[in-house]
């Protein structure tokens, strides 16, 4: 019997066999997509996340960012503030994936190319499609079909806030700032991240199933700047957000968008997924389980507070308007903000 079973190999899902790797544990994962996985995702790194990878001994090419700008698209009115803690990287999600599967694959970590159809609970240990560990750990995304199958899965209502989506797509732009800007509209935001030499992405997170140029058209300073430059098609996700009932059912636990999520807004889902790996290594370690959802709940505390307080402003008609005129307006409570982030 094996110490622990992953379910999915992407970030989540391979840096907590990194991590189950470092402790000593028996690991192996199961991932039926070739390696590199892309995905719909805004590919900006807070510091939090740099610092994470550091101490998975793992380093991704990409461009350093040193903060956040917000742009109003109406008005023209920006904000910006820098990370005090350290850089954020603006890293294709390829080459993260890349340097997480080369960094397990050096640790030995066994990936098979498997989907897993089935996870049986018992006292003692857990089955998955007959492989038999003491702790099966589902890191099987947004959707999580894990999730699902055991009835942890919560439905949003919708009444009380719409579904967003991202959408996003690379240009071959110089990037004209060493920030991630967020450019605010009326029904969506853009974000721009750059991520090397000629090389930009832009991910647009909304409510409103529009196409990618339709929703970037709300943007027009930003759609003249990227008009002629070479583009990639279009990459989507959604709806974004996830609830569970719970992190730790019996021998099964979940990580990163596996666990629940609430939205890319503040873009920290990489991060929490990397030091929730880590957090969920050292209670198994311990043979302590029921600690990972306490453990899950301080870590996620922050991002959850400042992410539904900006996506309860920006639903309202009033306050929306006012979230990039309020962060010149208050510089020392948007930095404050920021570092929360970092």
């Amino acid at each position: 019997m094996i110490d622990l079973f992953v379910v999915g190999g992407g970030p989540a899902g391979l840096a907590t066999a990194i991590h189950a790797a470092h402790a000593g544990l028996d690991v192996v994962v199961a991932e039926p997509r070739p390696t590199p996985i892309d995905k719909a995702c805004g590919e900006g790194l807070m510091p939090g996340a740099v610092r994470a990878l550091e101490a998975l001994g793992i380093e991704v090419p990409g461009r350093p960012l040193h903060g956040i700008r917000y742009v109003d698209a109406a008005g023209g009115q920006r904000a910006e503030a820098a990370f005090k803690a350290g850089h954020g990287l603006g890293a294709r999600r390829i080459l993260l994936h890349e340097a997480l599967a080369a960094r397990a694959a050096r640790l030995g970590v066994r990936v098979v190319p498997h989907r897993v159809r089935r996870v049986d609970r018992h006292d003692d240990h857990v089955t998955a499609d007959g492989t038999a560990a003491r702790y099966l750990v589902a890191a099987d995304g947004l959707h999580s079909p894990t999730r699902r199958a055991l009835g942890l899965a919560v439905r949003p209502d919708p009444r009380r806030q719409p579904p967003r989506y991202g959408l996003r797509r690379h240009y071959a732009v110089e990037p004209w700032s060493d920030l991630v800007e967020v450019h605010w509209s009326g029904g969506c935001e853009a974000y721009v991240t750059p991520l090397g030499p000629r090389q930009v992405g832009v991910a647009i997170l909304t409510s409103e199933q529009l196409p990618y140029d339709a929703q970037l058209s709300r943007f027009p300073v930003l759609e003249s700047r990227l008009s002629t430059a070479r583009r990639t098609p279009v990459r989507g996700a959604g709806p974004l957000r996830r609830r569970a009932r719970c992190r730790v059912a019996g021998r099964v636990l979940f990580v990163g968008d596996a666990a629940g999520y609430v939205d890319a807004l503040t873009g920290e889902g990489l991060g929490l997924a990397l030091l929730g790996a880590a957090e969920l290594v050292r209670c198994l370690s311990a043979d302590r389980p029921q600690e990972c959802e306490r453990a899950w709940c301080r870590l996620s505390r922050g991002y959850r507070m400042l992410t539904r307080s900006l996506l309860w402003a920006r639903s309202q008609p009033r306050p929306a308007p006012l979230i990039t005129p309020a962060a010149a307006r208050f510089p020392g409570l948007f930095r404050h903000a920021v570092d929360l982030l970092a």
